[in-house]
C-alpha cells in the first residue's frame, strides 16, 4: 500500500522561506509523477507544482513561477518543495500526490505565512 508522508510546514513571516518534504514508500516512486497541491480555507484544492518521474520536466502554477522550487530525489524516494518570498496568500494545506497507474495523496502539512 502506497503512502506519502509531508513535513517542513510551519508559521514563516512574509518573504520568508519553507522547504517541504514529501517521503514515499510502498510504490515505485520513481515511476511516478509528483505534484504538490493546496488547498487554503473556503478554497478548492489547487495544483501547485508537478514533476515528471525522471525529474527532466516541471511545471507552476502562475501564482508561485519564480517563488517556488519542486525537486525530487529518486535514490530517496522523496519529493521537496522549495517556498521562497512566501506571501500570506500562500497560506493553506500542502498536500504531496503520487500519479501514474494509480493515484497516492498524502495527508496535508499546513503553511501559514503571517506576521
Amino acid at each position: 500500500q502506497g503512502q506519502l508522508v509531508e513535513s517542513g510546514g510551519g508559521l514563516v513571516q512574509p518573504g520568508g522561506s519553507l522547504r517541504l518534504s514529501c517521503a514515499a514508500s510502498g510504490f515505485t516512486f520513481s515511476r511516478y509523477t509528483m505534484s504538490w497541491y493546496r488547498q487554503a480555507p473556503g478554497k478548492e484544492r489547487e495544483l501547485v507544482a508537478s514533476i515528471a518521474s525522471t525529474g527532466a520536466s516541471t511545471n507552476y502554477a502562475d501564482s508561485v513561477k519564480g517563488r517556488f522550487t519542486i525537486s525530487r530525489d529518486n535514490a530517496k524516494n522523496t519529493v521537496y518543495l522549495q517556498m521562497n518570498s512566501l506571501k500570506p496568500e500562500d497560506t493553506a494545506v500542502y498536500y504531496c500526490n503520487a500519479i501514474w497507474i494509480l493515484k497516492y495523496w498524502g495527508q496535508g502539512t499546513q503553511v501559514t505565512v503571517s506576521s
